[in-house]
């Protein structure tokens, strides 16, 4: 009897006894490709792909492009049309058909999307401008390069409609001028709390205007954008602001009273100092904050400024945390700061991580700040 229990609990199948809701949820962490697999491994998992809130299409999975294509084609023909399609995320890493893309926008809208994230290569006039209407979405993550890859050259609308947008990722795309000299392509996204805006540039504009009374987190990347030279932020509620790469732009901070938390990674690629002098009035900009998160090439770039130690700081008297991210020196900016008097003094037989002094000199006017020191460690590929 002992034995025969034992055999019957060895084939149940508790997963399979799970409800629907519980079972869609779980299939939702994997991509499409393997959810929709599960249909062979009883009755009770045949259909209920079918039924998925939460889509995951990249061509990365499939061996062939045809193979994928073919594959994105039936899913949408088979999928249960009555089902909203919450979260829908596409990736294809080369060429593809407009005319599938359009489907898969077009399927997405008219399902009521929520979450949508397309990163392909085409022209985005491939792209249906319903995307950019879409009344349910709350978060959409966009990323169009064109053919060949031309930086920047993908042109973004010159505004959105998206009233219910919270969450806001943009790749590759260069905001037109909408109005005297400015770009300002976010005005009309109500609800918007996180913008990351990720190697952008700006055409025919002077000013990149982000304004935004919701607006609370703004991530900034960019290495090589000289197209605009000022940044003007009328965002009241923004609490943290990261940027990465090379500062170019002037920052023009309108009412930037609730800004907390400022993150700054920041490399150079040339012995100019029009960027280490940017950089420098970014903090007269960002004179408030109580937490700055800041690279060790970031200080370097300040240190590049000549006599910078002997300036008295008039910022940075609310900060109550400085960490300092600690990573070696690239070897360009080895090369850039050997040619910099400022770092005669400095070199020994090779730069420091952190200039001394420098550390003391965000410091002056809060000495009571804690300060960190975070070792750099390099991602796994």
């Amino acid at each position: 009897m002992k034995k025969k229990k034992h055999s019957e609990t060895a084939k149940e199948d508790r997963l399979s006894d799970l409800p629907d809701c519980v079972l869609l949820h779980i299939l939702t962490f994997v991509n499409a490709k393997h959810a929709v697999r599960t249909c062979v491994l009883s009755k009770r998992w045949k259909n209920l792909w079918k039924s998925l809130p939460s889509l995951i299409l990249h061509s990365s999975d499939f061996w062939t492009f045809k193979s994928f294509t073919k594959f994105v084609s039936r899913l949408l023909s088979l999928r249960d049309g009555s089902v909203a399609l919450h979260h829908l995320d596409f990736e294809r890493h080369g060429c593809i058909e407009p005319q599938l893309l359009k489907r898969i926008v077009k399927y997405a809208v008219s399902h009521n999307v929520r979450q949508l994230g397309i990163s392909v290569m085409c022209d985005i006039n491939h792209i249906p401008l319903s995307i950019f209407s879409c009344q349910t979405l709350t978060s959409l993550k966009l990323s169009v390069c064109p053919k060949g890859y031309i930086y920047g050259s993908t042109l973004f609308p010159k505004s959105l409609n998206l009233g219910a947008l919270i969450s806001l990722h943009l790749q590759h795309f260069t905001f037109c001028n909408s109005d005297n000299d400015r770009a300002e392509p976010f005005s009309a996204c109500n609800r918007l709390s996180d913008l990351i805006i990720d190697h952008c540039t700006v055409r025919d504009s002077l000013i990149l205007c982000i304004s935004s009374s919701t607006l609370r987190s703004l991530t900034m990347r960019s290495d090589h954008s000289k197209d605009f030279y000022k940044i003007e932020l009328s965002t009241p509620n923004l609490r943290s602001f990261t940027f990465t790469g090379t500062p170019y732009q002037q920052l023009i901070g309108n009412n930037l009273s609730s800004l907390e938390q400022v993150n700054i990674d920041a490399e150079i690629w040339s012995t100019s100092l029009e960027s280490p002098l940017i950089l420098f009035s970014w903090l007269l900009e960002l004179a408030n904050i109580k937490s700055l998160t800041v690279s060790a090439s970031t200080l370097q770039v300040l240190f590049l400024i000549p006599d910078l130690l002997k300036i008295k700081l008039p910022c940075l008297g609310n900060l109550k945390s400085l960490k300092v991210k600690l990573k070696p020196l690239s070897p360009i900016f080895s090369m850039t700061v050997k040619a910099a008097k400022s770092w005669k003094a400095a070199l020994k037989p090779s730069p420091p991580p952190i200039p001394d002094g420098i550390v003391d000199f965000l410091l002056q006017n809060s000495p009571s700040a804690k300060v960190d020191m975070i070792n750099f460690s390099r991602k796994k590929k």
